[in-house]
C-alpha cells in the first residue's frame, strides 16, 4: 500500500468511507478552536494587562495570582480541570471546552506580552492624548493599545501558532482534533509512520500559511507608518 492510498484512500475495498474525511474533520475542529481560543485569549489579555497597569493594588495582586497560576501549571492539567471539573456537568460543545481553556491560559501570555508593549511605548502618548481632552480610556483604546499591538504583532504571532500547535492535546477530551485522526488511522492500518509524518505536514502548513499572512498584515501596518 502506498502513502497517498495509506494515508487519504478508501476505509475499506468498496471506498464507503476516505480516510481524508478524517484529516478534515480533525483541522476544521483544530481552527476553530484556535480561533475561538485567540479571541478570548486577546480580549481577556487585554483587559488583564490593564488591570496590570492601573493604580490599584488589589487588581494587580489578583491578576498577577491568576497569570503566575496560569503559567505555572500545564495547559494539559488545565484542559482536564475544564472538561472533568467545570463543565463536567454542562452539555457544551467540546469545541468550546477546548476554546475556553486554550483561551484563558492564552490570555496569561498575552497579557504580559501587551503590558510590556505599553510600558514599552513613549509616557508622553498618554500625556499628549490626555491634554487633549481625552479620558484615559478612550486614551488607550484609540491611542495606545492600537501602537502596543502594532509593536507586539510579532511576539502575538508566535503565542498564536504556538496556541494552534497546542491543539494537538485537546484529544484527551474526547474530540476529534488532527492528533485524533491520525491515531484513528494508525489503529486502521497498523503502520504509525506515514500518519504521523502527514500530522507533522498538515500542523506545518497551517503554522507557515498563519505566519505568511500574519507578516503581510504586519508589512501593511509598517508601510501605513511611514506615510
Amino acid at each position: 500500500m502506498n502513502f497517498i492510498n495509506l494515508v487519504f484512500g478508501p476505509e475499506d475495498g468498496a471506498g464507503s468511507y476516505y480516510r481524508y474525511h478524517y484529516w478534515i474533520k480533525g483541522i476544521s475542529f483544530a481552527l476553530q478552536v484556535t480561533l475561538f481560543a485567540a479571541i478570548i485569549g486577546i480580549v481577556l489579555g487585554i483587559f488583564i494587562a490593564l488591570l496590570k497597569l492601573s493604580n490599584i493594588k488589589i487588581l494587580k495582586v489578583i491578576t498577577n495570582i491568576y497569570v503566575d497560576i496560569i503559567r505555572g501549571t500545564p495547559v494539559y492539567v488545565q484542559l482536564i480541570i475544564f472538561h472533568m471539573v467545570i463543565f463536567a456537568q454542562a452539555d457544551i460543545p467540546r469545541v468550546a471546552v477546548g476554546a475556553i481553556a486554550f483561551g484563558i491560559n492564552s490570555a496569561a501570555y498575552v497579557s504580559e506580552i501587551i503590558r510590556a508593549g505599553i510600558q514599552g511605548l513613549d509616557k508622553g502618548q498618554m500625556e499628549a492624548a490626555r491634554s487633549l481632552g481625552m479620558s484615559y480610556g478612550k486614551a488607550m483604546l484609540y491611542i495606545i493599545i492600537p501602537q502596543a499591538i502594532k509593536n507586539i504583532l510579532p511576539t502575538l504571532v508566535s503565542e498564536f501558532i504556538v496556541l494552534l500547535k497546542e491543539t494537538s492535546i485537546v484529544g484527551i477530551i474526547g474530540s476529534f482534533d488532527i492528533m485524533k485522526a491520525a491515531n484513528t488511522i494508525i489503529s486502521q492500518t497498523g503502520t504509525a509512520i506515514q500518519p504521523l509524518i502527514t500530522t507533522a505536514i498538515i500542523y506545518l502548513l497551517l503554522t507557515t500559511t498563519f505566519t505568511f499572512f500574519m507578516r503581510k498584515l504586519e508589512r501593511r501596518l509598517r508601510a501605513g507608518d511611514t506615510r
